[in-house]
């Protein structure tokens, strides 16, 4: 799988989606206090956090006993430069099929 596909593949669970925007708004928060924000187990976000992690969305940070996690944005300018180049290859094909309906 490539990186984008990891990155999409992550994002696809609203679970991660919230626990993205969490981390973004608390940065260097540990599994315990995300937990504490959101309705699932601390094994559940640990998890979540892994995928996150996995796909370069997350960094780890160890500090004693725990670890604060925090964004890492530039795996996201990658998927959105990924989507606009696929959006931009559609917006190219649908002209041409306009054009070959309506030559006018």
């Amino acid at each position: 799988m490539d990186a984008v596909a990891f990155i999409l593949n992550a994002l696809s669970d609203p679970t991660r989606r919230a626990l993205l925007e969490t981390i973004a708004s608390r940065p260097d928060a540990t599994a315990t206090e995300l937990a504490a924000e959101l309705p699932i187990t601390r094994q559940a976000v640990l998890k979540h956090l892994g995928a996150l992690a996995d796909a370069g969305l997350v960094d780890r940070e160890r500090s004693g006993r725990e670890v604060h996690y925090r964004v890492t944005p530039a795996p996201l300018s990658d998927a959105v430069s990924w989507m606009a180049d696929v959006g931009g290859q559609w917006d190219e094909r649908l002209a041409r099929l306009r054009r070959a309906v309506d030559p006018s």
